[in-house]
């Protein structure tokens, strides 16, 4: 199995879950401007969409976008993601609340052409839909209960980005799992990895 991934990029959520379900895994770093992997093939011969992750499983298929690939590792490691009840299904739902109102709303930030005004917005955005991560915890260390799980491996991303490369101050609870997420030792493994511990 290969993850094709860009250091501190959204593939950091399905590193620390490989690491986190003890799945063997090699990883090919993609450079994203360039298109092109370390050993310099260019990678939209690989995934024609330019950006990661990309996971190549046992039998040559690629998979591609964040929510499917930690639903696939979730499957190898049940206890990253509850195989089946309402557990399930609050997985699901909070995998695609952080694809598409917390990832998604970091575009503003992440693009060099976007006005101070427009990193403004998008921050209170960010602010704004943080606060309804909150109630999830629910008094829990992780989002999944006692244990990580792959919503907590996304979700950490989004944090790292908030706090490490824009600057955003995290609320006391947000910050307190932060930093339980970062002593992970399926984090600090990925971090490692990556070259951005």
């Amino acid at each position: 199995m290969e993850l094709y991934f860009s250091p501190g990029a959204c593939s950091l959520a399905t590193h620390i879950a490989l690491n986190a379900g003890n799945i063997a895994h090699d990883r090919v770093k993609v450079d994203l401007k360039a298109k092109t992997t370390e050993q310099g093939e260019d990678y939209r011969t690989i995934n024609p969409k330019g950006y990661v992750p990309a996971l190549e499983i046992e039998d040559g298929a690629l998979l591609t976008e964040n929510i499917a690939l930690l639903s696939y590792v979730g499957s190898l490691a049940p206890a990253l993601f509850p195989p089946d009840g309402m557990a399930h299904w609050r997985t699901l739902e909070t995998l695609a609340f952080i694809s598409t109102e917390l990832h998604k709303s970091f575009k503003p930030l992440f693009n060099p052409a976007s006005s101070e005004a427009e990193k403004d917005e998008a921050k209170k955005t960010l602010r704004g839909r943080f606060d309804l991560i909150e109630p999830m915890l629910n008094g829990r260390p992780f989002l999944n209960g006692d244990a990580i799980g792959v919503t907590d491996c996304y979700l950490f991303v989004t944090l790292f980005w908030a706090k490490e490369k824009f600057g955003m101050e995290l609320s006391p609870t947000l910050a307190g799992y932060f930093s339980r997420m970062r002593e992970q030792p399926a984090v600090a493994q990925a971090l490692k990895e990556e070259g951005i511990a």
